[in-house]
């Protein structure tokens, strides 16, 4: 553990010793979870060593990256792949169960709400890929979902300030409700796409 601890201190160094470009690349090789990488870039915020909208911006890029290469992992690779080698970006069997179910259950919109549910948001790239979904929309639903998540880790990270290790204890009341949100988000979806086709079955 000792061992592990300093490893994850080096690394927080680095990236600090990088600065916008060191927020990209920990999250782009997920080494460590998003939100923590987020929470350190608030953090440099804090200390003046850069500033909030570069954050948010290499960390969007960094994300988003890191979920395209999920993607062609999907694509190219499929699901054996991941299963075998998935654990080492986080990513489990069990998200990729429940993000193909999502997937099949509520098709290619469901790319930026699910970015705010734990256990389908890392993994709901893999069946995008599989299902050769266009790389463009794939690109642009998933910025749309990276930047809130962005905003709101580096504003914590800033807020906490030297104390931005308790991000998880902090960020619980607002991920709750951006849960919630995205949940109602998906259920509108969904019936708005229920109801365009039962429209058409009417119209056939």
């Amino acid at each position: 553990m000792h061992l592990i601890s300093d490893l994850i201190s080096q690394l927080f160094e680095w990236i600090q010793s990088l600065g916008y470009f060191g927020i990209m690349i920990g999250l782009m090789i997920e080494v460590i979870p998003s939100e923590i990488v987020l929470a350190y870039g608030g953090y440099l915020v804090w200390a003046g060593q850069i500033n909030f909208v570069g954050a948010v911006i290499f960390g969007t890029i960094g994300g988003v990256i890191a979920q395209v290469f999920v993607y062609w992992i999907g694509r190219y690779g499929g699901r054996p792949v991941l299963e075998k080698y998935g654990k080492y970006i986080f990513i489990k069997k069990k998200h990729i169960d429940h993000s193909e179910e999502w997937f099949e259950k509520y098709g290619t919109g469901v790319i930026f709400t699910a970015r705010f549910i734990p256990v389908v948001r890392h993994a709901i790239s893999v069946p995008a890929g599989i299902s050769r979904m266009p790389l463009g929309k794939f690109v642009f639903l998933t910025t749309l979902a990276v930047i809130p998540w962005s905003c709101l880790f580096v504003y914590l990270g800033m807020t906490l300030g030297d104390k931005w290790k308790d991000i998880d204890e902090v960020a619980a009341q607002y991920t709750h409700e951006i849960i919630l949100a995205a949940l109602a988000m998906i259920i509108i979806y969904f019936l708005f796409k229920w109801y365009k086709s039962k429209k058409r079955g009417s119209e056939v």
